[in-house]
């Protein structure tokens, strides 16, 4: 009580001294109640904080009059040592069951959908290509950015024509290096 009364003369003072406007002065005296709450506070948490302290203090206290000896807190870790030991093998040997089986199982998988790919291929009729395109012409490497329409439009031939004559299955997929055949080029 008697530093908030010695604050607020002191800045009751220096309000004047220095002619500080009201609301300046207002604004300390809020600063200087919000300390001395907090102050309040504080104390409160210091006390409680004693309490806490006190009863912990009696608990170890109390935990300190049953204790174990050396020998039985090494026998209880032998014990759980021998528990734990036992408890992973018999997790090991299932988890390597269960394994075992999801094994069997993808290989079941991966063998009727091998089947199937082998019956699909067999089942399928080879690309034909027919013969019906020019059967002199010249022989062309594809450069860096080409597809067929550029090199059909830089050769005079027609794009069918070098696909028959390539027998591309996939037109699209030509690479850069790749010689092609050019039915009728120039």
């Amino acid at each position: 009580m008697f530093m908030r009364a010695f604050l607020l003369l002191l800045v009751g003072g220096w309000a004047s001294a220095w002619g500080q406007s009201n609301v300046e002065f207002a604004n300390l005296r809020e600063d200087v109640r919000i300390a001395a709450q907090r102050l309040g506070e504080l104390s409160l948490r210091v006390e409680q904080l004693e309490r806490e302290n006190a009863q912990l203090k009696a608990q170890a206290d109390s935990a300190s009059k049953s204790f174990a000896t050396i020998a039985q807190v090494n026998e209880a870790i032998a014990e759980l040592n021998r528990v734990l030991k036992a408890t992973l093998a018999s997790s090991r040997a299932e988890t390597l069951e269960v394994v075992a089986r999801q094994i069997e199982r993808l290989a079941q998988q991966t063998d009727v959908a091998l089947q199937a790919v082998v019956k699909n291929q067999n089942q399928r009729q080879p690309a034909s290509f027919p013969e019906d395109f020019p059967k002199e012409g010249m022989s062309y490497t594809v450069q860096k950015g080409e597809t067929l329409a550029t090199i059909a439009k830089k050769t005079g031939a027609k794009i069918q024509d070098i696909i028959n004559a390539n027998k591309l299955v996939d037109p699209s997929k030509i690479q850069v290096g790749q010689v092609l055949f050019i039915p009728g080029g120039k």
